[in-house]
């Protein structure tokens, strides 16, 4: 199976499996049915020991320093239950950390395993932990799959409190997409607990186990779209309460009171915020045991993602400014410099220095130094007029030729233009040779709120897949070129390049179009350093910003030419 790119997640938990100690999970095969009923705990034991199903096979008996296909190097064991183990790793050949879930051939879940861990691959979503093998060798059955060291999960974070409002809404949204995508590609998760769902470091949420940790478990649903629909609520419920929304506690989380019920979050906790309140009860309560108060329930997660979408947008705190310290005035205080004046009512007696002797000699050397001082300011001052004096003829004689009736002696440049885009054409000759070509002119139709956008990708760089992309810009002429604007949704790498003045039909191969100007940011000036006559424009994309969803994308709003 093909290798994919490692972004990142947390070293307490990798494996997409809970730690070694005992704890609670929800029930998915019968979750929805009966509706927030107790959890389930798996027990998971340290060491060989761990407590396993009666009639299972028994783990492999492997050990740190143990090498799959002479490759995989098995550092820690995370987890031993149920006669499979999940093991922190290092893929030897990529020189890179990994986690490994492996478990005997003849295991009764190991054909499962292996089917979900090959169609969790083939989604290849960003937002999900990546699966990177899946292989049957020596008797064994291993799935390898990303590790990711610089996240936290969900479980973690929550161990403070609850999340900032704008955290758990960026939560619910990304993770209620990533799984109404799957879902489309008929994967579902059936185990999405905070222990399944994890922050990076640059604040983009990401999903371990897709599939996997249902099928080493044996966990199925007849409604799986309702069963991972009712998890997103219980996430975003304990992401606004720090409580789990059922009876027992579970992932470090306390359960409700007990004979309560399912009640809302604002009146579990004072000040969450309400829509997201609502947002996670529709998503909770998805059986139609709602109360009036709330409004449909949500039932899928495309569902969820629709209604996200018509909440008001939870926009990011504004950043904290933190005040310069108050300035500390200083005076002139009984004949000493730069000591600070005293702080009202304190006071402190400063003695007074004894005025200084001074004999004649003193007073006849010091103006004697005065007076050569003066001297030499004096003649420096002479020296100084006379060169600028000079200066200015030659100046003059210099200029007569660009003299006006005005005497102005400094030629007039002249105003810069703008220059209307005749047609725009979208260029990807490292690519399929198309993107997105309907969309072209709303990147120069002075319409800000449209933009031409491109596919999206796994990185930055076009997930590694090519240098760049872009759009051709026809002027319907050679002209002059002073500058180029380009505005962008989001912090965008943009190059400048163009095709020879002399050039007649449009080029279509990128090396016809020289590089003349580049920067980066969401609204960038390209200026070339030389004159510049050209026909045909290249904006050229060389690197793509992050989007909510978890993806890169570039968007072009607006292109202004001027002369």
């Amino acid at each position: 199976m093909a290798e994919r790119s490692t972004a990142a997640v947390d070293v307490a938990d990798n494996s997409g499996d809970e730690p070694l100690t005992a704890k609670a999970d929800q029930s998915t095969a019968d979750g929805v049915a009966k509706n927030r009923e107790r959890d389930t705990e798996d027990v998971e034991a340290q060491g060989s020991g761990g407590t396993e199903s009666p009639g299972k096979a028994s783990p492999p008996e492997l050990h740190s320093g143990h090498k799959l296909a002479r490759r995989y190097r098995l550092e820690e064991c995370v987890t031993r239950l149920d006669g499979f183990s999940s093991w922190r790793a290092v893929d030897e050949k990529l020189r890179r950390a990994v986690g490994v879930h492996i478990l005997p051939a003849d295991h009764a879940r190991a054909r499962s395993v292996l089917a979900a861990a090959r169609s969790s691959a083939l989604l290849g979503d960003p937002r999900f932990v990546q699966v990177l093998d899946a292989v049957e060798e020596n008797d064994l059955v291993y799935v390898v799959h990303e590790w990711l060291p610089d996240a936290t999960e969900l479980t973690a974070l929550l161990a403070p409190g609850p999340l900032e409002v704008y955290d758990a809404y960026q939560m619910v949204t990304q993770v209620a997409s990533a799984m109404a995508a799957a879902h489309r590609e008929g994967l579902a998760h059936l185990r999405l607990n905070p222990n399944a769902v994890l922050r990076t470091s640059s604040g983009q949420w990401r999903i371990r186990g897709l599939a996997v940790n249902a099928a080493l478990r044996g966990v199925s649903s007849e409604t799986p779209q309702r069963t991972d629909t009712e998890a997103i609520g219980a996430l975003l419920y304990a992401a606004l309460t720090q409580r789990w929304p059922y009876e027992s506690d579970a992932y470090g989380l306390a359960g409700l009171p007990k004979g309560v019920g399912l009640i809302a979050p604002d009146q579990v906790r004072a000040g969450v915020h309400r829509g997201l309140s609502e947002l996670s009860m529709r998503a909770l309560a998805n059986d139609g045991a709602t109360a009036s108060r709330h409004e449909a329930p949500c039932t899928t997660p495309e569902e969820l993602v629709k209604a996200i979408g018509e909440m008001p947008r939870i926009r990011p705190p504004e950043p904290s400014y933190t005040a310069p310290p108050e300035y500390q005035r200083t005076t002139y205080q009984q004949g000493t410099y730069g000591r600070p004046a005293p702080r009202p009512g304190i006071t402190q007696p400063v003695p007074t220095p004894p005025p200084p002797l001074q004999s004649r000699t003193g007073r006849a050397l010091k103006w004697a130094v005065s007076a050569l001082l003066i001297a030499a300011l004096g003649l420096g001052s002479w020296q100084l007029a006379d060169a600028l004096m000079d200066r200015d003829g030659k100046s003059d004689d210099t200029n007569q030729t660009q003299t006006t009736d005005g005497g102005d002696k400094s030629p007039t440049k002249a105003a810069s233009t703008p220059i209307t885009i005749a047609k725009g054409y979208d260029f990807d000759p490292f690519g399929d040779g198309s993107e997105k070509p309907a969309d072209i002119s709303k990147a120069y139709d002075s319409d800000p709120s449209s933009y031409w956008q491109t596919d999206f990708y796994k990185g930055a760089d076009f997930g590694n897949l090519k240098p760049g992309l872009g759009i051709i810009l026809d002027l319907g002429k050679v002209q002059d070129i002073g500058k180029v604007t380009v505005s962008f949704v989001g912090d965008t790498s943009v190059e400048l390049r163009a095709a020879s003045s002399d050039t007649g039909a449009r080029p279509t191969d990128f090396d016809s179009y020289a590089k003349v100007a580049q920067g980066s940011g969401t609204s960038v000036t390209l200026k070339p350093d030389e004159a510049l006559k050209s026909r045909y424009l290249l904006i050229w994309l060389t690197k793509l910003p992050l989007t909510d969803q978890g993806t890169y994308r570039g968007r072009v709003a607006d292109i202004k030419i001027t002369s």
